[in-house]
């Protein structure tokens, strides 16, 4: 039988942590990037932008409340602004 890696919202949380962000137990994707995005230092900022890239690149599969909220929430947040 295969196994597929699935991401799911606290596996996404505890992957935000992993990076210093303070997420509370029991938050939603959305609720978990929105705290993510609040307040990004730019060190933060690149270390998110792997995470992202890890996880929308990467061979495990997300769940869809958490592929969206990285879409709705994170991608925007992290676009390069112009100068």
């Amino acid at each position: 039988m295969m196994h597929a890696d699935l991401i799911d919202q606290e596996d996404f949380r505890e992957r935000l942590i992993a990076l210093g962000m303070s997420i509370p137990a029991g938050a939603t994707p959305e609720q978990a990037c929105e705290l993510a995005v609040s307040g990004l230092s730019p060190e933060r900022a690149v270390a998110l932008r792997h995470l992202v890239e890890e996880l929308l690149g990467g061979s495990a599969t997300l769940l869809p409340n958490v592929r969206e909220a990285i879409s709705r929430h994170l991608l925007p947040a992290l676009v390069p602004k112009p100068a």
